[in-house]
């Protein structure tokens, strides 16, 4: 088993030192899905909720996510962001919704966390958006399905989630 590159020799946390990586382009894409009555997909279908579009305002909470994931996980590194896209599936056989987010950048470390963060901040605002009319949601499945780029190169899950 390799060893955690985010602990020093004294088991302590530290940041990776990522300064003598090369810059490579570097993609990532997670899943996830919320679960909920089908009434509240039928609701969400109809965009008749009293806070307005749910799926926009959670793809822009996604976005947002992907952006500030440095912020949110304390040894992940700042990168910039090339591109960031978060696609809805309205499943009813679920019932519920299925998110996928996609996240790419140049830089000297990958992308993982900001697609992952990306999913669960989507999720979690379709939860809050909608929570008035169903408290029984459950937020499920969030992983990495793939990423390319960087020294371990490409990496696909062998099922989908």
């Amino acid at each position: 088993m390799a060893e955690l590159s985010h602990a020093d020799s004294n088991g302590r946390a530290k940041m990776v030192d990522v300064s003598d990586k090369p810059v490579t382009a570097r993609y990532a894409r997670a899943t996830g899905n919320i679960r909920m009555k089908p009434e509240t997909l039928d609701a969400i279908r109809r965009n008749s909720l009293a806070k307005g579009d749910v799926l926009s305002v959670a793809r822009i909470a996604g976005i947002m996510a992907a952006k500030r994931t440095a912020e949110l996980i304390p040894l992940c590194h700042a990168l910039p962001l090339s591109d960031v896209q978060i696609e809805f599936t309205l499943d009813s056989a679920l019932p519920g919704i299925r998110c996928e987010a996609t996240t790419r950048t140049d830089a000297q470390t990958g992308v993982e966390m900001e697609a992952i963060s990306a999913v669960a901040v989507s999720l979690v605002t379709i939860y809050d958006m909608v929570k008035a009319i169903d408290k029984d949601m459950s937020i499920c499945d969030i992983c990495l399905q793939e990423k390319t780029g960087g020294k371990s190169g490409s990496w696909k899950r062998s099922v989908e989630a």
